[in-house]
């Protein structure tokens, strides 16, 4: 949690990048989203049925799957992470099933342990927040919920009750990286957001440029980018982290000195 609010307490917006475990030299590519000045790292789960996502994370989860990845080498992959960057707010992204089939307790404890910020569970809804939520903020993990643009004042209440760490809105009503909402429905939906909480709002989906991502920072507190970051791990295979890190980069300068 410490390290979290400290990303969202720099005098600049925060850069969220995120790649699939298993997919690659994930160890080198997230090292080299650190080294290109990524604030928070989402790593992804791959899972069978990522239903909220593009193709290019779609093809992610095959790959990772396709070369054996389980739940341990994820939770290893973040063990790692945190003992080479004990600073790096570091959160797991996915779905409910790799996370609660052994318990929710189960996975809060080894999550806990991996050293572990923040999980964001795409298909938990904030109704069934006792599937996971309880175990996690008991380990002092943030659970972290999304906001989309067809989530209602109403609903809205719900979702930013129980979050922590920061809300991730979801830009568009569709799946990652295939469209990015204008810039004028993110300003109206972040501010309506900033009226029922004060937890940090990360803009996410569709973020593929540094011009996009620092028009998006002008008016949310952070800015998620994963589908950009995926294809050059596609693109590049082992030679990947260089790629990284530039883009990185170019994402990091443009969010920081964005306002």
């Amino acid at each position: 949690m410490t390290r979290l609010s400290s990303a969202f307490t720099k005098p600049h917006p925060a850069l969220v990048c995120f790649l699939t475990a298993g997919d690659g030299d994930t160890a080198a590519n997230l090292d080299a989203l650190v080294e290109g000045g990524a604030d928070v790292i989402e790593l992804g789960m791959p899972f069978t049925d990522p239903m909220a996502d593009g193709p290019a994370i779609q093809k992610a989860n095959i790959r990772s799957l396709g070369a054996g990845t389980t739940t341990a080498d994820v939770l290893a992959i973040a063990t790692a992470f945190r003992a080479r960057h004990p600073d790096v707010p570091l959160v797991l992204m996915g779905y409910a099933n790799p996370m609660v089939r052994r318990g929710p307790e189960w996975f809060a404890d080894a999550a806990q342990e991996a050293g572990v910020d923040g999980v964001i569970c795409v298909d938990i809804p904030p109704e069934e927040d006792d599937a996971l939520g309880p175990a996690l903020r008991t380990k002092g993990i943030a659970p972290i919920r999304l906001a989309t643009p067809t989530t209602d004042d109403r609903r809205l209440t719900q979702v930013v009750a129980g979050s922590e760490g920061f809300l991730y809105y979801v830009a568009v009503a569709g799946i990652t990286g295939m469209q990015q909402a204008a810039i004028e429905s993110i300003e109206a939906n972040v501010s309506r957001i900033k009226q029922a909480t004060d937890i940090p709002v990360a803009v996410g989906f569709g973020v593929r440029t540094p011009e996009q991502a620092a028009e998006i920072a002008r008016v949310a507190d952070g800015v998620v980018v994963g589908s950009a970051l995926v294809d050059l791990v596609a693109e590049y295979g082992m030679d990947a982290p260089e790629h990284l890190r530039a883009l990185t980069a170019s994402l990091a300068e443009a969010v920081h000195s964005a306002r």
